[in-house]
């Protein structure tokens, strides 16, 4: 292969792929997050940085913002769209450092930011991992 002809993927290509590994999850955990949108920056804004006391724009790989299960299934109407955030440059420069596939890492991002936002183990969060290869 000619690395030298190969550019790094664009944030509309990390949409598409997380798109795909979105439809890749079991049906039931994709309930848990309702319709979903995806939206790829390469960082953080400074908003983020600051709220979540980050040392840096590369130590956050995604975010989950959305309304959590109890507001969903209180029967109220909820008008927060669920939205997965996803870092591209820290995601690059984690997959450049860990030798994994890119889309695996993707996947492991949108798993782990559903679960945590609505309370998985991690065990959990792994058995869904192992569910979706």
């Amino acid at each position: 292969m000619d690395w030298s002809q190969i550019e790094s993927p664009s944030l509309d290509d990390f949409e598409a792929m997380a798109r795909e590994a979105y439809a890749g999850l079991p049906q039931e955990f994709r309930a848990l997050a309702g319709d979903i949108g995806f939206r790829v920056a390469d960082f953080p804004d400074q908003e983020v940085v600051t709220e979540m006391a980050l040392e840096s724009e590369f130590d956050i790989l995604g975010l989950f913002h959305g309304p959590g299960l109890a507001a969903r299934e209180s029967g109220y109407a909820v008008t927060d769209l669920t939205m997965i955030f996803l870092y591209r440059r820290p995601i690059l420069d984690y997959w450049a450092e860990h030798g994994e596939k890119l889309g695996d890492i993707v996947r492991h991002v949108l798993i782990h930011e559903i679960g945590h936002h609505f309370g998985l183990s991690d065990d959990a969060m792994h058995a869904i991992e192992d569910r979706a290869d």
